[in-house]
């Protein structure tokens, strides 16, 4: 078996990151381990109100943003298209928590035929969907 198992992103304060994605998003903190170059070696992962946490769960590498051509491309990583999908598997809850946890949604819930979906954005501007996939019975 192959699979996607961590993206980077690249941040401005591993802090105020790992804060954004735990308590506003609701990933848990995987790794957070010191370097010997003074950076860190950051992993959060979808919780169960996500993806799920586990063997599947692609997670993040939070990576400190080093130097002005880096520093550049925070939060806008994907030039201004949705990069990143949160698969959920209560659409409802997880947009009313992520809302009373300050996340700034783009646009109203919608319901496509592929899932309910709304573009939110991280605390960097990067956009995201929120996204409970149709089922298929």
């Amino acid at each position: 078996m192959r699979r996607i198992a961590l993206v980077t992103l690249v941040v401005d304060d591993y802090d105020e990151a790992i804060r954004f994605y735990t308590d506003a998003l609701g990933f848990r903190l995987a790794e957070d381990t010191p370097r010997p170059d003074g950076s860190r070696w950051v992993v959060v992962e979808p919780g169960s109100n996500g993806a799920g946490a586990g063997a599947s769960a692609t997670g993040l590498v939070l990576a400190r943003a080093k130097g002005e051509d880096q520093r550049s491309r925070i939060g806008d990583q994907t030039g201004g298209r949705v990069g990143f999908f949160l698969h959920t598997d209560d659409f409802a809850r997880d947009h009313a928590r992520m809302t009373a946890a300050g996340v700034t949604f783009l646009e109203e819930p919608r319901h496509e035929p592929y899932g309910s979906v709304a573009v939110f954005q991280d605390l960097y501007g990067n956009r995201w969907d929120l996204l409970q996939p149709a089922t298929t019975d």
